[in-house]
């Protein structure tokens, strides 16, 4: 007769945080952060059908990473909720914390009770009246949610990529420099930097200045001229940077 095979709870959890990380790793990043305008959301993602970025109601962004049914299920389901509630009460009353608490508890709960996790990793945007008002939440595979501030990057280089971020993010860049930044940091994912074109990024703002629906895409020729505005700033930025130390050290010899 064969013993019973034991897994305490402890090592159980840690094998499905190990599984979902994993699998997470696997694909690239997408990062969200705050722009003078609104909140500026960008992906690593070279289809123009499967969408890492949508829109899940007026004021309201979605970037996910991981596997794309796990996530796609997730952006539907927060879809139905926000125009239920919309319906039924006013569309003032959908908000981006409540969506951020209902998919943190439904990870929660696969996460929890069942054998193999969700590989995925989301966050939920809303843009305020002023950026004071912007909410970005960032919502993991076991549940947990997170309230960041300014910007944040998600998926199996994360750490990487906010470092990236955090050298070049200004809430009140323009969107080219805004965009510069995310592309820059989503270039050097892995350490090792590479080109990213227009064909190979998924882009969307959650434009301020909108009336009603402020999600935007940005695609073909706008989002061409805008990463080639941010390069251009960036070097400009870079020249007057290098002036200004060459300057500083001239004095210092005289």
């Amino acid at each position: 007769m064969s013993m019973p095979f034991y897994v305490a709870p402890e090592q159980q959890m840690k094998d499905k945080a190990d599984y979902a990380r994993k699998g997470i790793a696997r694909g690239r990043s997408a990062v969200v952060l705050q722009y003078e305008g609104g909140i500026l959301l960008v992906a690593d993602n070279m289809s123009r059908t499967l969408h890492k970025i949508s829109e899940l109601y007026d004021r309201i962004g979605f970037a996910a990473v991981g596997r794309y049914p796990e996530f796609e299920n997730l952006r539907l389901m927060g879809v139905r909720f926000a125009d239920v509630r919309g319906y039924q009460f006013d569309r003032r009353d959908v908000s981006g914390r409540q969506l951020a608490n209902i998919y943190a508890q439904t990870l929660g709960t696969v996460f929890s009770e069942s054998l193999k996790p969700w590989e995925v990793e989301i966050v939920v945007a809303e843009v305020g009246d002023t950026a004071d008002d912007d909410e970005i939440y960032r919502i993991t595979f076991d549940g947990s949610i997170v309230d960041e501030q300014g910007f944040v990057a998600v998926g199996g280089s994360s750490e990487h990529v906010s470092n990236q971020i955090k050298d070049r993010f200004d809430a009140r860049a323009p969107l080219s420099a805004a965009l510069n930044a995310a592309t820059h940091a989503l270039a050097h994912e892995n350490g090792e930097e590479r080109e990213l074109e227009a064909t190979n990024l998924e882009v969307a703002v959650l434009d301020r200045s909108r009336q009603h629906r402020k999600f935007r895409r940005i695609h073909g020729d706008r989002l061409t001229a805008l990463i080639e505005e941010g390069k251009r700033g960036a070097t400009t930025t870079t020249d007057a940077s290098d002036d200004t130390n060459t300057g500083g050290n001239e004095a210092d010899q005289d």
